[in-house]
């Protein structure tokens, strides 16, 4: 299982909120979780997601999230193809990897 982090939770938690993303808010959410607060993740934390638009950043990680996986070729299509469509489908998995991985980078 992977280890969530809880800045990062409450980070969105704010925001889904409606209210600002600070040092603050972010220790208050943690701290109200029964977490131990570490003030420098979340004064780090605060400083990195100033600008960031949630709502839109929300938006392209749901559509990597559900881009739905390319159908499987009829065995009738003769071997170049069937190649050629492999390597689309392990380059779309790269990109959407990419993505996700570009997201994760941003909540450090």
């Amino acid at each position: 299982m992977t280890k969530v982090d809880p800045y990062l939770h409450a980070a969105l938690v704010v925001h889904g909120a409606g209210k600002e993303v600070t040092k603050d808010s972010i220790a208050a959410v943690v701290k109200a979780s029964g977490a131990e607060v570490d003030d420098a993740r979340a004064k780090v934390l605060a400083e990195a997601v100033k600008g960031v638009d949630f709502e839109e950043l929300l938006k392209q990680s749901a559509a990597v999230a559900a881009a739905p996986a390319a159908p499987a070729a009829p065995a009738e299509g003769g071997g170049e193809a069937k190649k050629e469509e492999k390597k689309e489908e392990e380059d779309e998995e790269k990109k959407e990897e990419q993505a996700a991985e570009g997201l994760a980078s941003l909540f450090g």
